[in-house]
């Protein structure tokens, strides 16, 4: 016996309310308190059963990835924007100042900013597509002398990781001051108050390993 259309497509909304479900409270929670949040919690603030997660999400990668996609579409449209401004070292900072803002507002989308080992395909294809604007926008402002000549795209993820500890550290006791940390680093950026590093930068492989490292 066929199942009725109406139960058929019942069984398709109530399905997808269940999906909706889902994404929003692995939203809240992720933005609230970071990727670590487990799969039990999720389920429980959606008020919905393991099973139900596990037909939608086969694990939480794939969650992850649905949760932060639309987050970080929307700081790829910031690179962009940058990326095209005329002045790059004012395209760089608004960019640095949108993603450690971000930080503050959505723990989920930090996590993935500092490139921390979640998350698959959908997110590392915004990571890949993220990469080519932000080492264009780095050339560009040493092109026009603004930016230290040997600051390298594989040193921004240090920027996202000393951010996250500042912002973790005084957001109890000074929410803002995380803009400091950012105005004194910019500082250190600019080509004029360049002196010679001590260390070269991260190869890409380094930066990789030290990622996967990472707690």
């Amino acid at each position: 016996m066929s199942t009725p259309p109406v139960e058929t497509k019942t069984l398709r909304s109530d399905a997808r309310r269940n999906r909706e479900r889902l994404v929003a409270s692995a939203a809240e929670l992720f933005a609230a308190e970071g990727l670590d949040v487990t799969v039990d919690e999720i389920t429980r603030h959606a008020g919905v059963g393991m099973g139900t997660l596990y037909r939608h999400f086969p694990n939480k990668e794939d969650l992850i990835d649905a949760v932060l996609e639309d987050a970080f579409a929307g700081l790829l449209d910031a690179a962009k924007e940058a990326s095209e401004a005329e002045d790059a070292w004012a395209g760089l900072t608004s960019f640095l100042e949108r993603a450690l803002a971000e930080h503050v507002g959505n723990r989920g989308l930090k996590d993935i900013l500092a490139m921390r080992a979640h998350g698959r395909a959908r997110t590392e294809a915004l990571r890949a597509r993220i990469r080519p604007l932000l080492r264009r926008l780095i050339e560009r402002a040493q092109e026009q002398g603004s930016l230290r000549a040997d600051f390298a795209p594989e040193d921004l993820p240090l920027i996202f990781w000393t951010g996250d500890r500042v912002i973790e550290a005084t957001a109890g006791v000074s929410p803002d001051f995380w803009r400091r940390y950012l105005a004194l680093l910019l500082d250190g950026l600019r080509a004029e108050a360049a002196t010679p590093l001590p260390h070269p930068p991260l190869t890409r492989a380094q930066l990789n390993r030290v990622t996967r490292s990472r707690p």
